[in-house]
Protein backbone atom coordinates (compact mmCIF):
# COMPACT_ATOMS: atom_id res chain seq x y z
CA UNK A 1 0.00 0.00 0.00
CA UNK A 2 2.62 2.29 0.97
CA UNK A 3 4.52 1.49 -2.79
CA UNK A 4 0.96 2.39 -4.25
CA UNK A 5 0.58 5.54 -2.39
CA UNK A 6 3.90 6.72 -3.28
CA UNK A 7 3.48 5.66 -6.84
CA UNK A 8 0.35 7.46 -7.37
CA UNK A 9 2.08 10.57 -6.13
CA UNK A 10 4.31 10.67 -8.33
CA UNK A 11 1.91 10.22 -11.28
CA UNK A 12 -0.47 12.43 -10.04
CA UNK A 13 -0.92 15.71 -12.54
CA UNK A 14 -0.36 19.38 -11.10
CA UNK A 15 -3.60 21.20 -12.25
CA UNK A 16 -2.10 24.50 -10.29
CA UNK A 17 -0.13 25.79 -7.70
CA UNK A 18 -0.76 29.13 -6.31
CA UNK A 19 -4.57 29.34 -7.98
CA UNK A 20 -7.37 30.80 -6.00
CA UNK A 21 -9.45 29.23 -8.49
CA UNK A 22 -8.49 25.74 -7.76
CA UNK A 23 -8.80 25.80 -3.80
CA UNK A 24 -12.57 26.41 -4.13
CA UNK A 25 -14.68 23.80 -2.10
CA UNK A 26 -14.37 21.57 0.48
CA UNK A 27 -11.37 19.44 1.02
CA UNK A 28 -11.29 16.06 4.00
CA UNK A 29 -8.33 13.30 4.37
CA UNK A 30 -8.85 9.90 3.44
CA UNK A 31 -11.21 8.67 5.78
CA UNK A 32 -13.92 11.72 4.92
CA UNK A 33 -15.22 11.54 8.30
CA UNK A 34 -14.27 14.98 8.90
CA UNK A 35 -15.51 17.96 7.35
CA UNK A 36 -15.93 21.71 8.07
CA UNK A 37 -19.46 23.41 8.23
CA UNK A 38 -22.21 22.84 11.08
CA UNK A 39 -21.55 19.17 11.64
CA UNK A 40 -18.29 19.80 12.99
CA UNK A 41 -19.06 22.75 14.73
CA UNK A 42 -22.43 23.76 16.25
CA UNK A 43 -22.40 27.90 15.95
CA UNK A 44 -25.95 27.71 17.85
CA UNK A 45 -24.88 26.05 21.28
CA UNK A 46 -21.45 26.68 20.69
CA UNK A 47 -20.12 23.12 20.70
CA UNK A 48 -17.37 21.19 18.57
CA UNK A 49 -19.32 17.61 17.41
CA UNK A 50 -16.59 14.47 17.74
CA UNK A 51 -16.35 12.78 13.89
CA UNK A 52 -16.31 9.40 14.19
CA UNK A 53 -12.53 9.19 13.06
CA UNK A 54 -9.69 11.92 12.99
CA UNK A 55 -8.88 13.65 9.93
CA UNK A 56 -8.42 17.53 8.68
CA UNK A 57 -10.81 19.15 6.12
CA UNK A 58 -10.68 22.96 4.71
CA UNK A 59 -12.98 24.93 2.83
CA UNK A 60 -12.19 27.88 0.58
CA UNK A 61 -14.45 30.33 -1.35
CA UNK A 62 -14.04 31.93 -4.53
CA UNK A 63 -14.18 35.58 -2.41
CA UNK A 64 -11.61 34.97 0.08
CA UNK A 65 -12.63 32.79 2.87
CA UNK A 66 -11.66 29.52 4.17
CA UNK A 67 -12.92 27.81 7.10
CA UNK A 68 -10.86 24.55 9.00
CA UNK A 69 -11.71 21.57 10.93
CA UNK A 70 -8.61 19.81 12.76
CA UNK A 71 -9.51 16.29 15.04
CA UNK A 72 -6.64 14.47 16.18
CA UNK A 73 -5.29 11.74 18.39
CA UNK A 74 -2.22 12.57 20.36
CA UNK A 75 0.11 10.05 21.84
CA UNK A 76 0.48 9.30 25.00
CA UNK A 77 4.15 8.85 26.10
CA UNK A 78 3.37 7.26 29.60
CA UNK A 79 0.41 5.38 28.87
CA UNK A 80 0.59 4.30 25.41
CA UNK A 81 -3.39 3.01 25.61
CA UNK A 82 -4.85 6.23 26.69
CA UNK A 83 -4.39 8.66 23.44
CA UNK A 84 -5.50 12.35 24.10
CA UNK A 85 -8.12 13.95 21.60
CA UNK A 86 -8.23 17.68 20.17
CA UNK A 87 -10.57 19.18 18.11
CA UNK A 88 -9.99 22.62 16.41
CA UNK A 89 -12.03 24.95 14.78
CA UNK A 90 -11.96 28.39 12.89
CA UNK A 91 -12.75 30.51 10.25
CA UNK A 92 -11.67 33.88 8.33
CA UNK A 93 -9.96 34.77 4.99
CA UNK A 94 -6.80 33.72 3.45
CA UNK A 95 -4.78 34.97 0.69
CA UNK A 96 -2.37 33.92 -1.93
CA UNK A 97 1.58 35.62 -2.11
CA UNK A 98 3.20 36.40 -4.84
CA UNK A 99 5.72 33.43 -4.23
CA UNK A 100 2.25 30.95 -3.92
CA UNK A 101 2.38 30.76 -0.67
CA UNK A 102 -1.03 30.77 1.14
CA UNK A 103 -1.83 32.79 4.11
CA UNK A 104 -4.75 31.89 6.56
CA UNK A 105 -6.07 34.99 9.11
CA UNK A 106 -8.92 33.77 11.30
CA UNK A 107 -11.75 35.81 13.04
CA UNK A 108 -10.22 35.54 16.39
CA UNK A 109 -13.16 35.32 18.73
CA UNK A 110 -14.59 32.71 16.57
CA UNK A 111 -11.94 29.62 16.72
CA UNK A 112 -12.33 27.11 19.30
CA UNK A 113 -10.32 24.23 20.79
CA UNK A 114 -11.16 21.06 22.96
CA UNK A 115 -8.69 19.02 24.10
CA UNK A 116 -9.54 15.72 25.95
CA UNK A 117 -7.54 13.21 27.82
CA UNK A 118 -10.15 11.00 28.99
CA UNK A 119 -7.77 8.91 31.17
CA UNK A 120 -7.33 11.70 33.34
CA UNK A 121 -10.82 13.83 33.44
CA UNK A 122 -14.41 13.10 32.77
CA UNK A 123 -14.20 16.87 31.09
CA UNK A 124 -12.37 18.01 28.33
CA UNK A 125 -10.74 21.48 28.62
CA UNK A 126 -12.50 23.91 26.25
CA UNK A 127 -11.07 27.21 25.10
CA UNK A 128 -10.95 30.08 22.14
CA UNK A 129 -8.15 29.14 19.36
CA UNK A 130 -6.56 31.73 17.40
CA UNK A 131 -3.62 30.98 14.95
CA UNK A 132 -2.59 32.75 11.80
CA UNK A 133 -1.47 29.82 9.56
CA UNK A 134 0.91 30.44 6.64
CA UNK A 135 1.15 27.33 4.29
CA UNK A 136 4.58 27.59 1.47
CA UNK A 137 3.03 26.24 -1.13
CA UNK A 138 0.26 23.56 -2.32
CA UNK A 139 -1.05 22.31 -5.74
CA UNK A 140 -4.03 20.74 -7.06
CA UNK A 141 -3.69 17.67 -8.63
CA UNK A 142 -5.53 13.98 -10.09
CA UNK A 143 -4.79 11.55 -8.00
CA UNK A 144 -5.00 8.55 -10.48
CA UNK A 145 -5.13 6.00 -7.97
CA UNK A 146 -8.44 7.63 -5.89
CA UNK A 147 -9.45 8.94 -9.07
CA UNK A 148 -10.58 12.23 -7.39
CA UNK A 149 -9.23 16.35 -7.43
CA UNK A 150 -6.26 16.41 -4.11
CA UNK A 151 -4.70 18.95 -2.24
CA UNK A 152 -1.66 19.21 -1.29
CA UNK A 153 -0.59 21.98 1.52
CA UNK A 154 3.25 22.69 2.35
CA UNK A 155 3.32 23.87 5.74
CA UNK A 156 6.09 26.76 6.37
CA UNK A 157 9.06 24.64 6.62
CA UNK A 158 8.03 22.88 3.60
CA UNK A 159 6.75 19.77 5.07
CA UNK A 160 3.87 17.96 3.53
CA UNK A 161 0.34 17.52 5.26
CA UNK A 162 -1.76 14.64 4.76
CA UNK A 163 -3.50 15.05 1.32
CA UNK A 164 -7.28 16.16 1.17
CA UNK A 165 -9.65 15.04 -1.42
CA UNK A 166 -12.50 17.21 -2.66
CA UNK A 167 -15.58 16.27 -0.73
CA UNK A 168 -17.58 19.16 -1.97
CA UNK A 169 -17.88 22.30 -4.73
CA UNK A 170 -19.34 24.10 -3.47
CA UNK A 171 -18.04 24.27 -0.26
CA UNK A 172 -19.81 23.07 3.31
CA UNK A 173 -19.15 25.88 5.27
CA UNK A 174 -20.81 27.94 8.24
CA UNK A 175 -21.23 31.60 7.64
CA UNK A 176 -17.87 33.80 6.72
CA UNK A 177 -18.86 36.71 9.11
CA UNK A 178 -18.24 36.56 13.20
CA UNK A 179 -20.58 34.06 14.60
CA UNK A 180 -19.62 34.37 18.18
CA UNK A 181 -18.51 38.03 19.48
CA UNK A 182 -17.21 38.43 22.72
CA UNK A 183 -19.67 40.81 23.51
CA UNK A 184 -22.83 38.08 23.02
CA UNK A 185 -24.10 36.92 26.24
CA UNK A 186 -24.75 33.61 26.17
CA UNK A 187 -25.08 30.32 29.09
CA UNK A 188 -21.47 29.45 28.36
CA UNK A 189 -19.91 33.09 30.14
CA UNK A 190 -18.64 34.50 27.06
CA UNK A 191 -19.10 38.01 27.82
CA UNK A 192 -15.77 39.63 29.11
CA UNK A 193 -17.73 41.84 31.39
CA UNK A 194 -19.53 39.55 33.57
CA UNK A 195 -18.50 38.59 36.71
CA UNK A 196 -15.53 36.12 37.09
CA UNK A 197 -16.53 32.82 37.62
CA UNK A 198 -14.57 31.20 40.52
CA UNK A 199 -15.61 27.75 39.74
CA UNK A 200 -12.46 25.50 39.03
CA UNK A 201 -14.50 22.64 37.52
CA UNK A 202 -16.41 25.11 35.36
CA UNK A 203 -13.11 26.10 34.11
CA UNK A 204 -12.31 22.84 32.79
CA UNK A 205 -15.65 21.55 31.57
CA UNK A 206 -16.62 20.66 28.22
CA UNK A 207 -19.76 22.68 28.48
CA UNK A 208 -18.06 26.17 29.30
CA UNK A 209 -15.24 28.30 27.35
CA UNK A 210 -11.84 29.54 29.15
CA UNK A 211 -12.24 33.42 29.27
CA UNK A 212 -8.64 34.98 29.64
CA UNK A 213 -10.35 37.42 32.43
CA UNK A 214 -11.21 34.34 34.58
CA UNK A 215 -7.65 32.28 34.24
CA UNK A 216 -6.82 35.89 35.62
CA UNK A 217 -8.75 36.03 38.90
CA UNK A 218 -7.53 32.43 39.53
CA UNK A 219 -4.14 33.25 39.20
CA UNK A 220 -4.70 36.27 41.65
CA UNK A 221 -6.58 33.67 44.02
CA UNK A 222 -3.91 31.06 44.06
CA UNK A 223 -0.66 33.67 44.56
CA UNK A 224 -2.57 35.17 47.71
CA UNK A 225 -3.35 31.25 48.96
CA UNK A 226 0.83 31.13 48.39
CA UNK A 227 1.48 33.97 50.15
CA UNK A 228 -1.15 33.38 52.91
CA UNK A 229 0.44 30.02 53.13
CA UNK A 230 4.06 30.81 53.31
CA UNK A 231 2.90 33.84 56.36
CA UNK A 232 1.59 30.61 58.44
CA UNK A 233 4.23 28.72 57.91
Amino acid sequence: MIVVYFVASLLATTVSAGSAADLVGTWTTKSRAVITGPGFYDAVNDKLIEPSLTGISFSFTTDGHFEEAFYRAVANPQNPACPKGIMQWQHGTYTIGHDGSLHLTPIAVDGRQLLSDPCSSSTGTYTRYNQTEKYNSFTVAVDPYYDSMRLDLYSFDGSPMHPMYLAYKPPEMLPTTTLNPISKKTKRHLDRKTKPSFDLGKLVSKDNLIDPNRLMWVGIIMSAMGGIAMFMS
